[in-house]
């Protein structure tokens, strides 16, 4: 590891601690934290699947769009490093997704076609509870070196700090509250991006990127911003020009 990118790693972690300290958006968080993975990490897309606390597992983040698919897949399959990750509370990796058709037959092949190759979960948890995992996938065969998968298993446990936000006697509660309110924003968020896409002619990963990019540069909070262009309380047409315009020199 050279010195730029110690330096990285260092001011990444400052960063998520920073967060931790404010009123956050966990979606926005989680977001963060993937783009993060791929900057940070050997691999070439991340994604979060969290609890929804009535014993389902629901994709909530994404570097990309295929990411997120791929998340969407093993969920409704219940097939999957990042689902066999959450039951064991272990890191599950596979060096070649293609040759995991026994192991994962519904999944495995969906993953291939999306590009993807290599993966490893690493789970999301306090102590003894998870509540969530954050999977690395790279498009080319070959195991996910160890230091990445290391660093990876850090950003999810300060993942899982900030959704949790502190030790309380009301722990359970807080994890309940929680992660219910990140899954129903998370609706929003996507009806947001249907919104966006249409108006703009994006794809949905570039949609995201614009409601963010204006939730950031306008200091709202990201399910705020969504549920206002969902409810066509903020104009689409008007929220793309004044993104584009302050990403004008």
């Amino acid at each position: 590891m050279n010195i730029s990118r110690e330096q990285h790693v260092a001011n990444t972690f400052v960063s998520l601690a920073d967060t931790l300290v404010a009123d956050f958006d966990v979606l926005d968080f989680l977001g963060g934290l993937t783009e993060r993975a791929v900057d940070l990490l050997k691999v070439d897309a991340s994604a979060v699947i969290l609890s929804d606390q009535r014993g389902g597992w629901r994709p909530t983040a994404g570097s990309s769009e295929k990411a997120e698919l791929v998340e969407v897949f093993a969920a409704q399959t219940r097939q999957g490093p990042c689902l066999d990750c959450v039951h064991s509370g272990r890191p599950v990796a596979t060096a070649d997704l293609s040759a995991e058709t026994e192991r994962w037959p519904q999944f495995a092949p969906v993953a291939v076609s999306a590009g993807f190759r290599a993966a490893c979960a690493v789970p999301m948890r306090l102590r003894e509870d998870v509540i969530g995992a954050l999977t690395l996938l790279s498009s080319e065969p070959g195991a996910i070196d160890d230091a990445s998968v290391a660093l990876g298993q850090s950003l999810a446990d300060i993942a899982t700090i900030g959704i949790l936000q502190q030790r309380s006697i009301r722990h359970d509660e807080i994890v309940s509250e929680q992660l219910l309110a990140a899954l129903h924003h998370r609706t929003v968020v996507e009806q947001a991006k249907g919104v966006l896409a249409e108006a703009g002619g994006l794809d949905m990963h570039q949609a995201y990127l614009v409601l963010r990019g204006y939730a950031h540069a306008h200091r709202l909070r990201l399910s705020d911003v969504a549920r206002n262009v969902a409810m066509m309380a903020l104009d689409p047409h008007a929220l793309l020009a004044r993104t584009s315009d302050a990403s004008r020199p």
